[in-house]
C-alpha cells in the first residue's frame, strides 16, 4: 500500500544529538538516491518512545529498545554508509508497499 503522504522517519541514538545527526543526513541522502519523500528528524531514545513515526533507524542498542515503536525499525552499525542504509531501506520499504 503506497503512502499518499510524506514518510516520518526517526534517526535515533542515545542522547538524540552527535550520532543521530550524522544518520540523519546519511538517510537522507540515502532516501533522496531512492526518489523517497520523507522528513528525516533525529532525536534521542527516550523522545522517540512518545513519537509515531513509520521508520526508526539506529544502532542495535537502541533500536532493541523501542522495536515495535514504528512498522519499520533498522539496525545500522556503520553512521556514515550511505549506500548499506539505502540497500536496507529499498527492501524494508519494498516490504511495506511504500516504494515502487
Amino acid at each position: 500500500m503506497a503512502l499518499d503522504r510524506q514518510l516520518e522517519i526517526l534517526a535515533v541514538c542515545g542522547v538524540g544529538m552527535g550520532s543521530s545527526l550524522m544518520l540523519k543526513m546519511t538517510a537522507e541522502d540515502a532516501l533522496r538516491s531512492l526518489g523517497v519523500d520523507a522528513r528525516v528528524e533525529n532525536t534521542d531514545v527516550s523522545t522517540a518512545r512518545g513519537m509515531a513515526p513509520d521508520v526508526v533507524i539506529g544502532q542495535g542498542m537502541h533500536t532493541g529498545e523501542i522495536a515495535g515503536l514504528a512498522p519499520v525499525v533498522i539496525t545500522i552499525s556503520d553512521f556514515l554508509d550511505k549506500e548499506g542504509l539505502e540497500a536496507r531501506l529499498r527492501e524494508r520499504l519494498a516490504e511495506q508497499g511504500w516504494l515502487s
